[in-house]
């Protein structure tokens, strides 16, 4: 579903407490960087707050420069997870943190300006259109990728003709990690369990909301790719084939 098929409004900005969820590790300078950039991109709400969830992971000053920005940014919350065995603990544990303080949307966003501060706000016009849920997709007209490999580039790609096939859902981006829920949507997600431990869970959780009113939103990513492993590899497929037999059930 596009945008342009959104018609439902929603609650004005101004009553809405907007949460962005943030993992980082050995930032360095850009922690602090990332985290003003994208509050600057975040006028008019209710209330922001911007979770940055830390793990044993880091072993850079990150967290040292986050800590002293938190004291005088009111909108910063550092969240120290050092029970994190993977990047999927850190992004729940954020989620949690995020419903826990009673914010609306949740924004999910990657640190290091891999994801594009100046994309926020298509995801808020997108939302207040209507959406349950708005992900990025870096397939669609003026999004893309820079700094990354043509590995990379055709897994994305391969993986989402093969998601949409198996899974029944019919996005242009099923691995991207830039997305908007809201509290609702979030809370469902969470409820139905997110049994991936690799970055397959952004496709796990892209099906699960297949059947509310998203939107998708162009996007850039730059990043350097980072070394696509065989065990991440090997349990993207696991997860695929048990959501897959799922659907087959009509459990999904």
């Amino acid at each position: 579903m596009s945008d342009g098929k959104l018609e439902r409004t929603t609650t004005p900005r101004g009553g809405v407490r907007l949460g962005i969820v943030c993992p980082m590790a050995n930032e360095g300078d850009a922690a602090v960087a990332f985290c003003r950039a994208v509050l600057e991109e975040c006028p008019g709400f209710g209330e922001v707050t911007f979770f940055a969830v830390f793990d044993r992971v880091t072993h850079d000053d990150s967290l040292d420069q986050m800590h002293a920005m938190e004291r005088s940014e009111p909108r910063l919350r550092v969240v120290w997870a050092p029970e994190d065995r993977c990047v999927v603990d850190a992004y729940l544990r954020g989620y949690r943190e995020a419903l826990d303080a009673g914010c609306d949307w949740i924004l999910e966003i990657d640190a290091g300006f891999s994801h594009q501060p100046h994309d926020i706000p298509k995801f808020f016009v997108a939302m207040e259109k209507g959406a349950d849920c708005v992900f990025g997709s870096r397939f669609l007209k003026d999004g893309g990728f820079e700094d990354s490999s043509l590995k990379r580039h055709f897994v994305s790609w391969g993986g989402t003709g093969l998601a949409n096939l198996m899974l029944g859902t019919r996005q242009t981006d099923m691995t991207s990690g830039f997305e908007l829920f809201s509290r609702e949507t979030l809370r469902m997600v969470l409820d139905r369990g997110i049994r991936s431990r690799a970055h397959f869970f952004q496709t796990e959780i892209k099906t699960y909301c297949r059947k509310l009113r998203y939107a998708e939103v162009p996007i850039l990513y730059r990043a350097a790719s980072p070394r696509l492993g065989s065990s991440s590899m090997k349990e993207a497929f696991q997860q695929l084939w048990r959501l897959y037999r799922l659907r087959l059930k009509g459990e999904l």
